[in-house]
């Protein structure tokens, strides 16, 4: 049962106790690595929050499920593309439709079972979020053909990983989208750079099997090519801040997580199997701090 868990999952034991189907079906959604979520959720909270509108509990509470839901769906979507290259990499090649345990056909029908309740999210959020939400589709149905075709996979994801950010703020408010801009911008350099770290952990399978990545673009500069998309997304983030509040107490707020974005560069170790991943999953904490960061600016003197 155990080879049937990938390497990097987060509850190899309540996963495991799971009977064989739904543990499948849990492993394709990656429900064992909430990391990924708390990814695609940040963003989300990111663009609440800078709104000025107070905590707003309930919106986050729906936004949360959708994360959920829809990094499932578009996890099942990536391994049904990507089956055959998941086939030859070691740290993939146990994923359920790449081995060969589920099948094509189940897994496009849970993947619309997962798009349902991203639906369900969709219709509590006003019209004009509905639409920023939908525009993401296309982004999301291109993302597992880029690594094809670009070195830089982790760009595309940065677009579709912070979409969540323009829907959050579109559901509170519509004006300000220069700041929005640069601070979209400043969350897909974070991405970009917190993606080659955890793309580290596959540069020698990547590179046999022909998969492209900034990981191997960047060759023996990779940490000096994470420290500048790292120190790139503080700088935009600090612009977007204060585009939307000139005070200084903006580019106070976001001390926190360039610290700690300085910490995972300093001591990020390519050649132990263990740190990358430790690092990248570090991201949740980078969030949290953004995130507050957000609602420190967006809600001063409210």
């Amino acid at each position: 049962m155990s080879e049937q868990i990938v390497p990097d999952s987060e509850h190899r034991g309540l996963v495991a106790r799971l009977p064989q189907l739904p543990r499948d079906l849990a492993l394709l959604a990656r429900f064992d690595r909430p990391i990924g979520w708390w990814l695609l959720f940040w963003p989300c909270v990111f663009g609440v929050w800078l709104a000025g509108a107070g905590a707003q509990w309930a919106l986050l509470g729906w936004l949360l499920v959708g994360s959920i839901a829809m990094r499932g769906a578009g996890c099942v979507y990536n391994d049904i593309v990507d089956a055959d290259l998941d086939a030859k990499v070691a740290r993939t090649a146990a994923r359920p439709v790449a081995s060969g345990r589920v099948s094509k056909k189940l897994a496009w029908g849970w993947l619309v079972a997962l798009c349902l309740v991203g639906l369900l999210v969709l219709l509590q959020l006003r019209w004009e979020a509905q639409l920023v939400a939908l525009g993401s589709l296309a982004l999301v149905a291109a993302y597992p053909f880029m690594k094809r075709i670009t070195w830089w996979p982790q760009a595309w994801l940065g677009m579709v990983f912070n979409w969540g950010l323009l829907v959050g703020w579109a559901e509170l408010r519509l004006d300000n989208w220069d700041a929005l801009a640069a601070v979209y911008a400043g969350c897909i350099a974070w991405v970009i750079g917190y993606d080659t770290i955890y793309a580290l952990q596959d540069r020698e399978d990547d590179a046999m099997v022909g998969i492209r990545s900034s990981a191997l673009a960047m060759g023996a500069r990779v940490q000096a090519g994470i420290a500048a998309f790292y120190a790139a997304a503080v700088g935009l983030w600090a612009l977007g801040f204060w585009l939307y509040r000139p005070d200084p107490v903006a580019l106070l707020a976001l001390m926190p997580v360039a610290w700690h974005l300085a910490w995972q560069v300093v001591t990020l170790d390519a050649e132990d199997p263990a740190n990358p991943l430790d690092r990248f999953r570090s991201n949740r904490w980078a969030g949290a701090l953004m995130a507050a960061a957000c609602f420190v600016v967006g809600n001063a003197g409210a």
